[in-house]
């Protein structure tokens, strides 16, 4: 993967569009959590992975740990988006 869509694909991007204003429609923010959290249980899962086979692969074990929690941390601010359009 280049870098460049590496970037595309971080929690960074994707929390820059869950900052958009909050006219969109609850359906859109649940098919977001839909997706965000299919790929943190790929995380979830890449992450127990790596942990399994230490100390080999340790240099990647922080980068792991942090997409895990950044996309974790997302999925908390979307629910919380969610609960808000839904009480509208």
């Amino acid at each position: 993967m280049t870098p460049d869509a590496q970037a595309a694909d971080t929690p960074a991007a994707d929390a820059q569009a869950a900052d958009t204003p909050a006219g969109g429609a609850p359906a859109d923010t649940e098919l977001r959590l839909r997706k965000l959290r299919s790929r943190a249980s790929q995380l979830k899962l890449d992450l127990h992975d790596l942990a399994e086979d230490l100390p080999i692969g340790w240099e990647g074990l922080l980068d792991a740990a942090r997409r895990t929690y950044d996309a974790y941390a997302e999925i908390a601010l979307l629910e919380g988006l969610l609960k808000k359009e839904t009480s509208r």
